[in-house]
Formats: structure tokens, sequence, C-alpha cells
């Protein structure tokens, strides 16, 4: 009997090992390409190290050098030690323990950029088309810009006036209101990618992708209606899991371009982007009376103390308060009581215009 000369099975590659786990997990594409980018990074950091080889103080290491010389915010830093974890514990089969002298990203206390309903209305007038759409639903259904894209013909309910976002933050689903103003106009976007379905049928194609193990239990579910994509791409592209050819959702990248552009076009001086609209919607709701806990399930917020955060904009300024200067009697420069214009001197020595004008009060 002759000996058995052929050699082993390679391993698979690493990262196929983590692209691998994540699916078999359901995670989402997005955060495969994040936990592949940050491992990747991670095993460069240390010189290509298979990371077997590597513990604690090297996972230390990478931490405080995105802190200290990428200057990475905290989620940032977050995001990466997440992938570094999910490889040891789900791949690699290991624990790390107790990860020491890391210098951690500082997460700063930052309040939500909200538009007043005027500049909504301003910034909406900038937009056209599909992208108008998109903003609207952003805005009136309190939506993420995901959410937006991924939104499919069967999640909105025009009998109940109402969206369903399927696999939202955190894989749950929750309903939130159908703004009755853009049914007009959704019901001629689906017409429109009804067109392109039927086109796409007619070239051999016609398939969205299905989540999870769908397509196989309900083959012909991709080429139904139903399932495609209210914001369909503008052409065809090759299904990351499948390898076949489909017609995917639009790229969060038009959208967001396109709201730049318009918040620009507006002349408004916020830094306004997409999720904007998400914080105006809160706002607004809470400025009109609604109840907190409602907002919350429209957001599908897991903590009420998120949805919170949106009621420093109530009232007149900063948490309601009126400024002391506004309470000033007498009349004045420009309507504000007790306020009277005079010339700089020309000793003032601050950059000041030579016929700038200061403020002075009329009471010592």
């Amino acid at each position: 009997m002759r000996p058995d000369t052929s050699s082993p099975p390679r391993e698979p590659r690493l990262s196929d090992q983590v692209r691998d786990t994540l699916r078999r997990r359901h995670y989402s594409y997005r955060t495969e390409q994040v936990y592949l980018y940050w491992i990747r990074h991670y095993i460069f950091f240390h010189d290509k190290r298979h990371p077997r080889e590597m513990a604690e103080r090297e996972v230390a290491a990478f931490l405080t050098h995105l802190a200290v010389d990428r200057r990475v915010s905290a989620s940032t830093q977050n995001q990466a030690l997440n992938a570094i974890l999910f490889l040891y514990k789900q791949v690699l089969g290991r624990d790390i323990g107790l990860i020491q002298g890391v210098v951690r990203a500082k997460r700063p206390e930052r309040l939500p950029v909200v538009m007043t309903p005027e500049e909504v209305q301003t910034v909406l007038g900038r937009l056209s088309g599909r992208e108008w759409l998109m903003a609207c639903l952003m805005y009136g259904a309190g939506l993420r810009v995901m959410e937006c894209l991924r939104l499919r013909i069967k999640d909105i309910d025009f009998g109940l006036n109402q969206v369903v976002v399927r696999d939202g933050k955190g894989g749950k689903d929750r309903t939130t209101t159908l703004p009755a103003a853009v049914i007009p106009a959704l019901r001629q976007r689906i017409e429109e990618v009804n067109r392109v379905r039927e086109q796409d049928l007619a070239d051999g194609y016609g398939e969205v992708s299905l989540p999870f193990a769908l397509e196989r239990k309900y083959p012909n579910a991709a080429r139904e209606l139903a399932w495609w994509f209210v914001f369909s791409a503008s052409s065809r592209s090759r299904d990351p899991y499948s390898r076949r050819i489909k017609r995917h959702h639009l790229d969060e990248s038009v959208i967001q371009r396109a709201v730049k552009q318009a918040v620009r076009a507006a002349g408004l001086t916020k830094p306004a982007t997409c999720h904007t609209f998400r914080h105006s919607f809160a706002t607004h709701l809470l400025a009109a009376g609604h109840d907190i806990r409602t907002i919350q399930e429209l957001l599908g917020h897991q903590d009420v103390r998120t949805t919170m955060i949106y009621t420093h904009v109530l009232g007149k300024g900063a948490r309601g308060v009126s400024s002391p200067l506004d309470a000033w009697a007498g009349t004045g420069i420009n309507g504000i009581p007790g306020i009277e214009a005079r010339e700089m001197p020309a000793s003032w020595k601050g950059g000041a215009p030579e016929a700038g004008v200061s403020f002075v009060g009329t009471a010592p």
C-alpha cells in the first residue's frame, strides 16, 4: 500500500475566514467592508504579523496609534476595536483579555444640527426629482439616509399612510409616518421603477438582491416589483454575494452630494447634511407638542434618553432662555432696547474697521 503523499488542504486566507464568519452571522455588507478594512490595517500596522502571534499589547498599541497619531474620533476607535475583537473571538476562537494602557479618544458631547421649518423648505426647494423625494422622506418620516435608500416598494403602505423600516439600526423593524404630501410623487416613482424592471426583464436580467436566504425560499421574488428598491440604481451591477448581475439601490453619495449642493445654494451657514433632516423631524414634532415616547418609537431609539437630546432647541434660543440684553428698557439701534451706536475711538487697536460701530448701553 502506497503512503499518502498528498499535502493537507491549505487553510483559507484570513480575509476569507473573516468574510465567511460575518456572512454566517448575517452581518451587513457595509459592516463586512469596514471590519475587513480595520483588520487589514491592524495587521499592516504590526508589519504584517499574523494576529495569532499578537495579543493584548499589540491591540493596545494599535488603538493608541489611532487616537494619538491619526486623531480619530471615539466612534471610529470603537469601530476598530469591535472589528479586532470579532477577529479574535469569532474567527480565531480566542478571547482577548483586559486591554490596558490604551489612550482612548474622547467622545465630545455634541448637539445635533437642526434646521428651522423655513430652512427645510428652502433646501427642499433647491432639490428636484428623486433627490427631492428622498429628502422629503428623510424629513417627513425621520429616516436615516440608508433606511431611505433601502426602502422596498412593499414597505410603502399607502392604505395606512406608513413606512415600514426593515432591518434598521440594531437589526430592528419599525413603522413611521408616510407624509401625505409625497404620495403622488411616490406613486409616480414606483411607476418609473416598474418601467426599469420591465426593461431589465426584457434584457434577461430584472433581479434585485434579497435579504438572507429568501432567494432560495422564494426563487421568483427577486423579479417581483414588490421587492424592488424604491430608489433603484441607474445601472445594473454585480451582486457581491451571488456574483450575478442585479439592480441594487442608489449609492448614498448621490443624495449626499445633492443635499450638500442644495444647502450651499440655500445660503445656509449650518453644517446641514442628510441626517439633519432626521434631527429636524424629531425637533419639529417635539415643538408641535407630540409625546416624546411616540417620537422615540418613530425614530427607532432604544433609549428615550437618546431622543431627549432634541429638547435642547425647544423654546426660543438656547434652552428657551431669553438674553438679558433683550430685557433692557428704552429704545435703541435695530429695535434692541437701550442700545446706542457710537463711533469707535481712533485709539482702538483690535483690528476693528475705522468707521465701525460699537454698542454701549444707556445704563452705566
